[in-house]
């Protein structure tokens, strides 16, 4: 009896497992560029609103991106881009960074500060939003702007 709890017991583990793995979706094919380049973007409050800088990010497209954020805003702001923070793009997150339960965005606590390593998209113009509960009407919208990677 002990050896078919044991058995049960690995054959579930083996299961759960392979289920959880499933769950993350397929993996990213290689980045365009070995180079991980950081970029800041910075958070502040204008008026009451959360306001990014740089207004334009330009990140290389297809490549790994260290992303470090930093708030000085006095309420907690959440930056979204369209696919960026979905679908596997997310290599990881840290600090004062939650991510939201739409996978469309993170929460940055109030005046915090975190680094998040993303997988950038394909080259294209995409826009970007900082956004707080007491503005969701009218976010800042920024411009991320994705370009060919340098070899």
């Amino acid at each position: 009896m002990p050896h078919l709890r044991r058995d049960l017991a690995a054959a579930a583990i083996l299961f759960l497992g392979t289920v959880s793995g499933h769950a993350q979706g397929k993996p990213l094919p290689a980045p365009s560029s070995s180079v991980m380049p950081p970029v800041e973007l910075t958070i502040t409050a204008e008026n009451g609103k959360p306001v990014c800088a740089p207004a334009e990010l330009r990140l290389p497209a297809n490549t790994d991106v260290a992303l470090h954020v930093v708030s000085h805003a006095d309420t907690p702001v959440t930056i979204t881009a369209a696919g960026l923070f979905e679908n596997g793009h997310v290599l990881h997150a840290d600090g004062d960074l939650v991510h939201v339960a739409s996978e469309k965005g993170y929460l940055v606590k109030r005046d915090g500060q975190g680094t998040l390593r993303v997988r950038t998209l394909e080259a294209g113009n995409h826009d970007f939003a900082c956004t707080s509960t007491a503005n969701k009407n009218a976010p800042f919208v920024g411009k991320l702007v994705l370009t060919p990677p340098a070899n």
